[in-house]
């Protein structure tokens, strides 16, 4: 079995435990071959958690769960010095939850910005720093945050800076009647199988490493690299492309929203079985990569638009140039 079988497999038997969400599945492992992070945003009971526990479930790697409230503290996160005095090094440090290869960072606008901000550092450099000391996290890391679209009372929303760390902000809603039916009767038959313990092989991480070295040799045109530009600058300088576009974008996405676009629509050409990049693997990502590094107008949120919508309109003005 070559990694890419190896990794469909991963995919098929999460999927028979995480019904009706597909496309959760789908790019969950997108960011975990990416090496990235994804924030995760839907409704209470739609499987967000169990989505990533299913994931640590099939690999051979290790799973925290953070819940994140209002008086969690950044220690809580990261980890803090112990003194032990019968020790000739006094402070012994005690690693958080934060050192593990999934991490679970369940309704993370439920804690302040000190708290959100621990994660920064273990995001993007993969290290965290206490007490002048630098910790590197794991090879195999990745954050899966989620959050409530609905319940915005006592919340603190995440700043730019932060939003901007996350690989993909993901968006997902309810099953349709013939997954639900299927929920139903999956949980019936969980329940029978709790009294009997589980013995199945796990997917070792090293498939994960092998299959992001074969993705970073598919290949990207320049005519591929140019639409990638072409799509980051329309959501700076709409103005270039229409009026409508004009007055609904306040600000575009950095240059972290073109290296998503770049190393997603790579990952998405590998997981199709391809060795390039096509226009769909670029359209494919736009809406996951691109929309939570919008800032949009005061005009665009009187009128109820979305990110959504105004990356649609940016992919129907922004043709590929050869």
């Amino acid at each position: 079995m070559n990694t890419l079988e190896s990794i469909q497999l991963l995919k098929t038997k999460m999927s028979e435990s995480i019904i009706g969400q597909d496309e959760l599945v789908e790019r969950l492992i997108l960011v975990l071959l990416a090496d990235g992070n994804m924030l995760l945003e839907g409704l209470p009971g739609l499987a967000k958690t169990r989505a990533i526990k299913s994931l640590a479930k099939e690999l051979d790697c290790g799973l925290s769960r953070i819940q994140f409230t209002p008086d969690l503290l950044p220690s809580d996160v990261t980890g803090t010095e112990i003194y032990q005095p019968e020790l000739e090094e006094k402070f012994v440090f005690q690693q958080g939850p934060i050192f593990s290869n999934l991490i679970l960072a369940d309704e993370i606008n439920r804690s302040p910005a000190k708290v959100q901000s621990a994660l920064l550092e273990a995001m993007e450099e993969r290290q965290v720093s206490v007490a002048g000391k630098t910790y590197k996290m794991e090879p195999l890391f990745m954050v899966m945050a989620t959050q409530n679209p609905v319940e915005q009372e006592g919340t603190y929303p995440l700043p730019e800076a932060q939003m901007d760390r996350f690989l993909m902000h993901v968006i997902i809603s309810y099953p349709d009647d013939a997954s639900e039916l299927a929920i139903l009767r999956l949980n019936r038959k969980e329940q029978v199988k709790l009294s009997k313990p589980e013995t199945q092989e796990k997917l070792s991480p090293q498939v994960i490493f092998d299959a992001r070295e074969e993705i970073a040799s598919v290949k990207i045109s320049e005519t591929m690299e140019k639409y990638i530009v072409d799509i980051i600058s329309a959501t700076r300088y709409p103005e270039k492309y229409s009026e409508q576009l004009d007055s609904w974008i306040d600000f575009g996405a950095s240059p972290r929203g073109s290296i998503a676009l770049d190393r997603a629509a790579r990952t998405h050409a590998w997981m199709s079985g391809n060795d390039f990049v096509a226009p769909d693997n670029i359209r494919a990502v736009v809406h996951d990569c691109l929309r939570h590094r919008l800032i949009l107008s005061y005009e665009a949120n009187a009128d109820g638009v979305t990110a959504d919508q105004v990356l649609d309109e940016i992919l129907k003005v922004v043709a590929v140039v050869a």
